[in-house]
């Protein structure tokens, strides 16, 4: 995705409906969705690929000259029938006023001739990452999820919708609370959820599942049980493309020999930082240590 902002003066109410007018006076582009969490890779310091289905558009070209700026190696199928998932956002007086989506699904045949490529990627990454924004992008990923465990190499989902089945033999996925209790429906205790994600884990035969909470922090389960990270305790800004963050820093761990547990505590202070800044946004290294 593109993740694009127009900056602006508002001054006065529009004359044909009670909507503010904004007077742009600057333009700015970002990498967004997964895009954004191979800029949070590349920006902690690992290398990073992006496999991903785009136009044959603008905002595609945009993209890939913000990838190839960075040092991320875009993989890009083209569809010329495909509009390249674009967010507008319209900001005035540092607050955002209105979001435009424009976005289509690829076909299945570009998607099939990506699978093919992905297979061809794997032996040269140390971390497999699905970033599912329900755009379309991953109808294959049960496949692609099955040749990755084939090469023993650690899977990281950040899912979406209800049906999680696809996602059966990962190594983890990173729900959100709202997206967890859609899934296996509400909770009243901890042990209520602790019970409902290890079942969840095991019917999907995962290493684990995080569930990120906002404010409660974060609440891992794997084979040795319940594992809880408080939140970090500090101004929340912009919490857009937190979850990016501390996914993006589970795999870069994960992929340097981190097992889950040890990556859990870095990740969480990795989206605590995040959320003290505007807009999608990474992290060096260095902020991260700091």
């Amino acid at each position: 995705m593109l993740d694009r902002y127009w900056y602006g003066e508002v001054e006065r109410i529009s004359p044909e409906a009670p909507v503010p007018v904004v007077r742009v006076q600057r333009e700015e582009d970002r990498l967004g969705g997964s895009a954004n969490v191979a800029y949070n890779v590349f920006s902690l310091g690992a290398k990073a690929s992006l496999l991903s289905v785009v136009g044959e558009d603008e905002a595609s070209q945009q993209l890939e000259a913000l990838l190839r700026k960075t040092g991320i190696e875009p993989y890009f199928g083209r569809d010329a029938d495909l509009k390249t998932t674009v967010k507008l956002r319209i900001i005035g007086r540092q607050q955002q006023l209105l979001r435009a989506d424009f976005e289509a699904h690829p076909q299945r045949e570009i998607l099939a001739s990506q699978t093919a490529r992905f297979s061809q990627l794997i032996p040269s990454h140390q971390a497999i990452l699905f970033s599912d924004y329900g755009k379309g992008g991953l109808a294959h990923v049960q496949d692609m999820i099955s040749k990755a465990a084939a090469a023993n190499c650690p899977i990281l989902v950040d899912p979406k919708g209800v049906d999680y089945s696809k996602y059966k033999g990962a190594s983890v996925i990173t729900p959100n609370k709202s997206e967890m209790q859609e899934v296996v429906g509400p909770w009243s205790t901890e042990e209520e959820l602790e019970q409902k994600a290890h079942a969840l884990r095991q019917e999907l035969q995962l290493d684990a599942v995080l569930v990120t909470r906002s404010e409660e922090g974060m609440s891992l389960f794997d084979k040795e049980g319940a594992f809880h990270v408080k939140a970090q305790a500090r101004e929340v800004f912009d919490v857009t493309g937190a979850g990016d963050t501390v996914i993006a820093t589970l795999a870069s761990l994960m992929a340097c020999g981190f097992s889950i547990r040890e990556a859990l505590p870095w990740a969480n202070k990795a989206g605590g930082i995040v959320v003290g800044k505007f807009g999608t946004a990474t992290l060096s290294f260095e902020e991260l240590i700091a």
